[in-house]
């Protein structure tokens, strides 16, 4: 698991402390703690999910976000408070009573976004490769023949090796000796 999943396993468990939290305290800042949990709990999924290469997970993230959103819109829409002030700006206004089904249809759709793409991101698969050792052909079955030398050519004179070069340094003069050379002696 790479440092996405790892961050939406930690930010799933933050965001259920922070649910029971807010169920204790009521408080609104305990509340927005919990939203963006939850966000940074979605998208490290997403990135996990992208990142295995999941795309039927991702396909069904997509669709369960869309639905979350129109399902919210339309229990925002059916108390007026979406998009304008007038009620009856599109159309004559719905009772409030039927509202609640579009609050749970939009709770359901979040809440099972979050879980296909959570566990996307965390399950490991199921016909992973790396699970599965990779059968090798033996040696004894893979012989490929010794490479063959060029014959050398008729009209080509054969090359000889290079002279070796000695295997000993040469000496150096001491360090107090002077860099020039003394004149040999006359006879």
């Amino acid at each position: 698991m790479g440092n996405s999943g790892k961050l939406a396993v930690v930010a799933a468990f933050v965001s259920l402390g922070l649910l029971v939290l807010a169920a204790v305290v009521l408080e609104e800042l305990v509340l927005y703690l919990f939203l963006g949990a939850v966000l940074v709990c979605y998208l490290a999924s997403l990135v996990q999910v992208f990142n295995r290469r999941r795309y039927l997970v991702v396909l069904l993230g997509a669709v369960g976000t869309s639905l979350f959103i129109g399902c919210s819109i339309a229990f925002l829409r059916m108390w007026g408070i979406a998009f304008n002030q007038d009620a009856n700006a599109l159309g004559s206004a719905s009772s409030t009573q039927d509202s609640d089904i579009y609050f749970y249809l939009a709770a359901a759709a979040g809440v099972g976004t979050l879980a296909v793409l959570f566990l996307g991101a965390v399950v490991p698969s199921f016909g992973s490769r790396a699970a599965v050792p990779t059968k090798r052909p033996s040696t004894a079955a893979k012989r490929t023949p010794a490479p063959r030398k060029p014959a050398p050519r008729a009209g080509t004179p054969a090359k000889r090796p290079a002279p070796r070069t000695p295997t000993t340094p040469a000496r150096r003069p001491a360090s107090n000796a002077s860099g020039q050379r003394k004149p040999a002696p006359k006879r």
